[in-house]
Protein backbone atom coordinates (compact mmCIF):
# COMPACT_ATOMS: atom_id res chain seq x y z
CA UNK A 1 0.00 0.00 0.00
CA UNK A 2 3.16 2.46 0.79
CA UNK A 3 4.28 2.11 -2.76
CA UNK A 4 0.69 2.70 -4.23
CA UNK A 5 0.07 5.82 -2.34
CA UNK A 6 4.34 7.41 -3.21
CA UNK A 7 3.37 6.38 -7.21
CA UNK A 8 -0.28 7.84 -7.24
CA UNK A 9 -0.05 10.99 -7.90
CA UNK A 10 3.20 10.73 -10.42
CA UNK A 11 1.36 7.68 -12.42
CA UNK A 12 -1.93 10.19 -12.70
CA UNK A 13 -0.53 13.60 -13.96
CA UNK A 14 1.81 11.14 -16.25
CA UNK A 15 -1.48 9.13 -17.32
CA UNK A 16 -3.28 12.77 -17.78
CA UNK A 17 -0.41 14.09 -20.06
CA UNK A 18 0.10 10.94 -22.66
CA UNK A 19 -3.63 10.80 -22.90
CA UNK A 20 -3.69 14.53 -23.61
CA UNK A 21 -0.77 13.54 -26.33
CA UNK A 22 -2.82 10.78 -27.89
CA UNK A 23 -5.79 12.63 -28.53
CA UNK A 24 -3.77 16.04 -29.42
CA UNK A 25 -4.93 18.05 -26.73
CA UNK A 26 -2.67 20.67 -26.10
CA UNK A 27 -2.22 20.02 -22.31
CA UNK A 28 -0.43 22.93 -20.92
CA UNK A 29 -3.09 25.52 -22.27
CA UNK A 30 -5.39 22.91 -20.87
CA UNK A 31 -3.74 23.39 -17.48
CA UNK A 32 -3.25 27.22 -17.68
CA UNK A 33 -6.58 27.68 -18.47
CA UNK A 34 -7.98 25.72 -15.21
CA UNK A 35 -5.52 27.92 -13.42
CA UNK A 36 -6.54 31.15 -14.40
CA UNK A 37 -10.91 29.79 -13.66
CA UNK A 38 -9.28 28.84 -10.85
CA UNK A 39 -8.05 32.53 -9.30
CA UNK A 40 -11.36 33.81 -11.10
CA UNK A 41 -12.99 31.84 -8.14
CA UNK A 42 -10.93 32.38 -5.87
CA UNK A 43 -11.67 35.93 -6.19
CA UNK A 44 -15.46 35.68 -6.61
CA UNK A 45 -15.59 33.67 -2.86
CA UNK A 46 -13.75 36.41 -1.14
CA UNK A 47 -16.51 39.09 -0.38
CA UNK A 48 -19.00 35.86 1.00
CA UNK A 49 -16.00 34.48 2.82
CA UNK A 50 -15.31 37.77 4.63
CA UNK A 51 -18.72 38.61 5.60
CA UNK A 52 -19.25 35.00 7.30
CA UNK A 53 -16.26 35.68 9.28
CA UNK A 54 -17.21 38.97 10.45
CA UNK A 55 -21.26 37.29 11.24
CA UNK A 56 -19.86 34.25 13.05
CA UNK A 57 -17.45 36.69 15.21
CA UNK A 58 -19.86 39.15 16.45
CA UNK A 59 -22.25 36.73 16.90
CA UNK A 60 -19.93 34.86 19.71
CA UNK A 61 -18.38 37.60 21.18
CA UNK A 62 -21.80 39.04 21.06
CA UNK A 63 -22.87 36.17 23.76
CA UNK A 64 -25.89 35.18 21.94
CA UNK A 65 -24.91 31.73 22.03
CA UNK A 66 -24.27 31.42 25.67
CA UNK A 67 -28.33 33.46 26.18
CA UNK A 68 -29.74 30.88 23.49
CA UNK A 69 -28.63 27.72 25.29
CA UNK A 70 -29.63 29.38 28.44
CA UNK A 71 -33.17 29.56 27.50
CA UNK A 72 -33.46 26.03 25.51
CA UNK A 73 -31.79 24.70 28.54
CA UNK A 74 -35.91 23.07 29.75
CA UNK A 75 -36.26 21.98 25.73
CA UNK A 76 -33.05 20.04 26.02
CA UNK A 77 -33.74 18.21 29.40
CA UNK A 78 -36.34 16.60 27.26
CA UNK A 79 -34.40 15.60 24.21
CA UNK A 80 -31.80 14.34 26.73
CA UNK A 81 -29.33 16.32 25.13
CA UNK A 82 -26.66 18.06 27.35
CA UNK A 83 -26.61 21.61 27.83
CA UNK A 84 -22.93 21.64 26.38
CA UNK A 85 -23.93 20.33 23.21
CA UNK A 86 -26.03 23.17 21.99
CA UNK A 87 -23.58 25.83 21.18
CA UNK A 88 -22.08 22.93 18.86
CA UNK A 89 -25.50 22.67 17.41
CA UNK A 90 -25.92 26.31 17.01
CA UNK A 91 -22.87 27.04 15.59
CA UNK A 92 -22.21 23.97 13.17
CA UNK A 93 -24.54 24.93 10.57
CA UNK A 94 -22.02 28.32 10.26
CA UNK A 95 -18.63 27.88 11.02
CA UNK A 96 -16.43 25.00 11.04
CA UNK A 97 -13.63 26.29 12.50
CA UNK A 98 -15.93 27.50 15.59
CA UNK A 99 -17.70 24.26 15.59
CA UNK A 100 -13.71 22.34 16.14
CA UNK A 101 -13.22 25.26 19.17
CA UNK A 102 -16.51 24.04 20.60
CA UNK A 103 -15.84 20.35 20.34
CA UNK A 104 -12.08 20.74 21.74
CA UNK A 105 -14.09 22.53 24.77
CA UNK A 106 -16.67 19.78 24.96
CA UNK A 107 -13.70 17.10 25.62
CA UNK A 108 -11.32 19.14 27.71
CA UNK A 109 -14.75 19.68 30.28
CA UNK A 110 -16.72 16.43 29.75
CA UNK A 111 -14.40 14.21 28.21
CA UNK A 112 -14.31 12.44 25.10
CA UNK A 113 -16.14 9.57 26.42
CA UNK A 114 -19.18 11.60 28.44
CA UNK A 115 -22.28 11.30 26.66
CA UNK A 116 -21.69 15.46 25.87
CA UNK A 117 -18.11 14.04 24.15
CA UNK A 118 -20.29 11.34 22.37
CA UNK A 119 -22.62 13.58 20.78
CA UNK A 120 -20.37 16.21 19.83
CA UNK A 121 -18.56 13.43 17.71
CA UNK A 122 -21.28 12.17 15.87
CA UNK A 123 -22.72 15.60 15.49
CA UNK A 124 -19.55 16.79 13.70
CA UNK A 125 -20.08 14.17 11.38
CA UNK A 126 -23.12 14.08 10.68
CA UNK A 127 -23.56 17.77 9.98
CA UNK A 128 -22.23 20.18 7.62
CA UNK A 129 -21.41 23.84 7.25
CA UNK A 130 -23.96 24.97 5.25
CA UNK A 131 -23.66 28.30 5.81
CA UNK A 132 -20.04 28.40 4.73
CA UNK A 133 -20.49 25.75 1.79
CA UNK A 134 -23.21 28.04 0.35
CA UNK A 135 -21.40 31.36 0.53
CA UNK A 136 -18.39 29.27 -1.10
CA UNK A 137 -19.71 26.89 -3.81
CA UNK A 138 -23.00 29.99 -5.14
CA UNK A 139 -20.06 32.46 -4.60
CA UNK A 140 -18.01 30.83 -6.66
CA UNK A 141 -20.61 30.50 -9.76
CA UNK A 142 -22.52 33.99 -8.70
CA UNK A 143 -25.24 32.43 -7.95
CA UNK A 144 -28.05 34.79 -5.67
CA UNK A 145 -31.56 32.64 -5.66
CA UNK A 146 -30.65 29.75 -4.00
CA UNK A 147 -34.26 28.65 -4.07
CA UNK A 148 -34.90 25.40 -1.73
CA UNK A 149 -31.00 24.80 -0.71
CA UNK A 150 -30.57 26.56 2.38
CA UNK A 151 -33.87 25.18 3.95
CA UNK A 152 -33.12 21.26 2.71
CA UNK A 153 -29.78 21.60 3.88
CA UNK A 154 -30.83 23.11 7.18
CA UNK A 155 -33.46 20.61 7.70
CA UNK A 156 -30.48 18.02 7.12
CA UNK A 157 -28.43 19.80 9.78
CA UNK A 158 -31.53 19.42 12.18
CA UNK A 159 -32.00 16.04 11.21
CA UNK A 160 -28.29 15.32 12.06
CA UNK A 161 -28.06 16.93 15.42
CA UNK A 162 -31.15 15.20 16.53
CA UNK A 163 -29.81 12.13 14.82
CA UNK A 164 -26.76 12.43 16.79
CA UNK A 165 -27.95 12.84 20.31
CA UNK A 166 -30.08 9.22 19.39
CA UNK A 167 -27.19 7.30 18.05
CA UNK A 168 -25.05 8.77 20.73
CA UNK A 169 -27.53 7.85 23.64
CA UNK A 170 -28.11 4.76 22.00
CA UNK A 171 -24.24 3.71 21.56
CA UNK A 172 -23.57 4.50 25.12
CA UNK A 173 -25.92 2.15 26.08
CA UNK A 174 -24.00 -1.02 27.63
Amino acid sequence: MRIVSIFAVPVMIVGIVLLGLIRRIKVYDCFLEGAAEGLKCTFNIIAPLVGLVVAISMFRASGAIDLISRLLSPVLKVLSMPAEVLPLALLRPVSGSGSIAIVTDIFKNCGTDSAAGSIASVMMGSTETTFYTLAVYFGAINVKNTRHTLKSALIGDFVGIVMSVIVARLLLIK
